[in-house]
């Protein structure tokens, strides 16, 4: 019984202080707020990383539309008509004379393929990433 009154004197007089309850909720205060500035930041972190996504995907779609809008302009012109009247129709000028091509070789179709392949995006490093994530001019 001595002992459970000895603590409990400890616990009122030197640890449930005015002091030692402040200096508690200041650390739990600060470090709620350090946790939830870490989720906000990654939260922010993954939008501008689907910003940037979208973006580039809206380009992309825009780019193909503008390349769609000029094939139909094209498909629209004469020299297209012609040229799908001579290649379907067999129909040439007078005096013109017909001349049949050969199939491209695996060499000379290949050569455009891997010219396609080495253009790539760039690995950018996390530190790199931070950096144009915290300076967007970087």
């Amino acid at each position: 019984m001595n002992k459970l009154r000895q603590f409990r004197y400890k616990m009122k007089h030197d640890f449930l202080t005015l002091e030692n309850v402040v200096l508690v909720a200041a650390i739990i205060l600060c470090l709620t707020w350090t946790y939830q500035s870490i989720v906000a930041m990654s939260r922010n972190w993954e939008l501008s990383e689907r910003l940037t996504t979208e973006r580039k995907t809206l380009e992309l779609l825009s780019m193909e539309a503008k390349t769609a809008e000029l094939e139909n302009d094209y498909y629209r012109t004469e020299e297209y008509q012609e040229l799908m009247a001579r290649k379907y129709l067999e129909k040439k000028l007078p005096g013109e004379q017909m001349v049949v091509m050969p199939e491209n070789s695996e060499a000379a179709k290949s050569r455009f393929r891997q010219d396609s392949e080495e253009i790539k995006e760039k690995e950018y490093s996390n530190f790199e990433k931070w950096m144009m994530y915290l300076f967007p001019s970087y």
